[in-house]
């Protein structure tokens, strides 16, 4: 008897589109899109002009987590739609089905089973890239950009990795070993040049994002994760003329005392820790060193914790949507995963942490790899279902929305409703 594909049982794209009228055609789009993954081909590649769009490059402080196709180099960092909806692209083989962009009749397009979905375009590199700081490294690998963003990673190594206890759905560590890059640092003077160069150009960037690897150590763990962040931030807030400027840390979930330091010391503007997995039997086996160094519920202790201190609107957590439905221990149904994951999010959402999610990509170098993620009316729920309760509980997701970020369907929908 053949064997059937899972997929082939699922509602197609413009199944979804018309059974969900209340969310955007493209947003839709962008969420299959992104669960599905893109496959570039030669002759986009040969198309694309090095000298105006951004493209996927080396960054020495940080590998971007492996792609689905670890032989694609150089692509675009992103798609950018019709409305000015972003994509941010993981390449894929062929053979796993994604999304095809190629060049026909003068126009980038995205393809389905070789019929044209839609007409797309690419990031515009900023003006700081290509130029050095005064120590010779290239700023472009410092700090990459989004639209409106400055995404910046210090260093890239999750001690949580030590005793094999990574989270199962990232392949970072092992990727960054292949690529050779762990151990490398960035320097405060270097952050606050490029930081200073990139700010020239008017107009382009409304907000800065900093993350890196957990970092356990010190006199109470994570002190030296906090030292760190708050040195380059303390240099890049040297560019900026009030106290506070737009700007998001994405760290392990902190104490109260760190978290005052955080914003005492800094001109931080806003906090996020991602729980990644909203139960907390599957957070301790997905996240085994969150688990091992927080837990669970003091996860959640300290988020709530953090509005605070930082003010309602401005702590944040994210997930990783349709992780929560791994195999063998996920919930059995997406209905089952659905409802669980709504519910702990209310919880979050009622004391004024908001949430966002990513779409679930098994990475070929993760413990999940040979995993699928969840449908696309799944995701389309999600997004409703977390986008229902910012407006239930009033939440503002300013600083990680559509603009600044682009990564999270849910705050997409900032743009209407």
């Amino acid at each position: 008897m053949p064997t059937v594909n899972v997929r082939d049982e699922e509602l197609k794209f413009e199944d979804v589109v018309e059974k969900y009228p209340q969310i955007p055609r493209l947003l839709i789009l962008k969420i299959d899109v992104q669960r599905r993954g893109v496959y570039y081909t030669q002759n986009v590649l040969d198309k694309i002009d090095p000298d105006v769009y951004q493209l996927i490059g080396s960054n020495v402080f940080f590998a971007s987590l492996g792609a689905r196709d670890p032989k694609t180099k150089s692509v675009p960092e992103s798609l950018i739609l019709r409305d000015g909806t972003i994509i941010i692209t993981d390449p894929t083989p062929l053979d796993q089905n994604p999304y095809i962009v190629d060049y026909r009749d003068g126009k980038f397009v995205l393809l389905d089973r070789n019929e044209i979905v839609e007409e797309v375009d690419f990031w515009e590199k900023p003006d700081y890239y290509g130029k050095l700081t005064s120590s010779g490294t290239p700023m472009d690998s410092i700090v990459f950009a989004r639209p409106q963003r400055l995404n910046i990673t210090p260093t890239s190594y999750c001690y949580f990795w030590k005793n094999g206890n990574g989270c199962k759905y990232c392949d970072l560590v092992p990727h960054l070993k292949e690529d050779g890059v762990i151990k490398k640092k960035l320097t405060p003077q270097d952050a606050y040049e490029t930081v200073r160069e990139a700010i020239k150009q008017k107009g382009r960037f409304t907000n800065i994002c900093m993350t890196m690897g957990s970092d356990f150590n010190g006199e109470t763990p994570f002190d030296s994760e906090v030292d760190y962040y708050i040195e380059i931030l303390q240099a890049i807030g040297e560019n900026f003329k009030g106290r506070r400027f737009p700007s998001q840390v994405i760290t392990t979930a902190l104490n109260e005392k760190q978290l005052r330091r955080l914003y005492d010391e800094t001109g931080l503007s806003s906090y996020t820790s991602d729980i990644e997995v909203l139960n907390e039997e599957l957070f301790k086996w997905i996240c085994p060193g969150k688990e091992e160094w927080v837990g669970y519920r003091e996860w959640k202790r300290r988020l709530v914790a953090a509005v605070d201190i930082f003010g309602r609107g401005n702590v944040n957590s994210g997930i990783v949507g349709g992780v929560e439905l791994a195999k063998p221990r996920g919930f059995k149904t997406e209905e089952d995963g659905l409802k669980h994951t709504l519910e702990e999010a209310e919880d979050l959402m009622s004391k004024g942490v908001s949430i966002v999610y990513i779409v679930w990509v098994p990475r070929p170098m993760s413990f999940f790899r040979n995993q699928k993620n969840a449908s696309l009316e799944y995701y389309v729920k999600l997004t409703i279902g977390l986008n229902d309760l910012r407006e239930k509980y009033k939440l503002r997701i300013d600083f990680d929305d559509y603009r600044r970020c682009g990564n999270h369907p849910n705050s997409d929908l900032l743009r209407i409703f």
